[in-house]
């Protein structure tokens, strides 16, 4: 298939291209040509500002593609600059869990509602990251209802490529007795693994299917479970200190996310527990060697 990707430069994006390489699409990239890629002469490649309408409006109108999996709309604008141009006969966006408005145990499809919430026309500093994502939503939901649109919804992506190092971050403060503010230490929380969401949004540009997807790695796990593990096999001991240095998931409530409608399409999610104890041991070297 003739597939535009817009970003697909950074983290699980680079995945998920690699995947629709090897499926033998034909892909084009387009991004602000800031950042050295690794395709080589796989791809075909388009410069764009993302966030300036002109840019966009001159670099898509009168292209075609089959599939546009849109890893960097973070806005109702956003939206708008790619679906007022482009003419393709499905659209990916990369969305997140984050539009749930209280995200808890067994999280399905239809916990946000981009139908009735107010839409509001907004750049990317106009709001919180969730409720701009909530826009973005809006946006396909209102505006575009007749059009082929997919939105994926990850929570926290993780992995050894993971330049975000929140998870990193429970490592290194454990292991150095760094004192940690964490207001969520027992709370049960869903990760998928950065291969897997690449993998993911490839899997999905042929599918026949419409409307918000929940992704995760199966089962969740605990701050607590995470720092235990860490203290078990590094000999250290956790400093919990509400004057330390505030952790990056504070603030997430328990949740899990469900994924039975991906699944029906015949994807396989990975059991979180099967890998994430591995990730933990790559950081704990990582730390070591520091």
């Amino acid at each position: 298939m003739k597939t535009l990707v817009i970003g697909g430069t950074r983290f699980f994006g680079i995945h998920m291209v690699n995947e629709l390489l090897a499926q033998g699409h034909d892909v084009t990239i387009a991004t602000r040509g800031k950042v050295a890629d690794e395709y080589g002469d796989s791809v075909r490649r388009i410069i764009i500002d993302r966030t300036n309408e002109t840019s966009m409006k001159n670099a898509l109108s009168g292209r075609h593609y089959d599939v546009v999996i849109d890893k960097i709309a973070y806005c109702s604008n956003d939206i708008k600059y790619v679906m007022e141009v482009i003419d393709c006969d499905k659209y990916i966006h990369m969305s997140s869990t984050a539009v749930y408005e209280l995200k808890h145990i067994n999280t399905v499809e239809s916990d946000f509602d981009g139908v009735s919430k107010e839409l509001i026309w907004c750049d990317r500093k106009a709001f919180s990251y969730e409720e701009i994502k909530r826009q973005a939503e809006c946006a396909l939901w209102q505006e575009y209802s007749d059009r082929n649109w997919i939105a994926v919804r990850y929570p926290f992506v993780i992995g050894k490529d993971d330049y975000t190092k929140r998870l990193l971050f429970y490592v290194e403060h454990t292991m150095k007795s760094i004192p940690m503010n964490i207001d969520n230490l027992d709370y049960q929380m869903g990760y998928i693994r950065s291969d897997e969401a690449g993998k993911f949004m490839a899997f999905l540009i042929d599918k026949d299917i419409r409307g918000a997807l929940n992704g995760s790695s199966d089962g969740t796990i605990s701050i607590r479970e995470i720092i235990e593990y860490v203290e078990k096999m590094t000999g250290t001991k956790a400093v919990l200190d509400k004057t330390g240095e505030n952790a990056p998931y504070n603030g997430e409530p328990e949740y899990s996310i469900n994924t039975e409608k991906a699944k029906s399409l015949g994807f396989r999610f990975s059991v979180l527990q099967d890998w994430i104890y591995g990730l933990l041991d790559y950081y704990i070297q990582l730390v070591n060697v520091q």
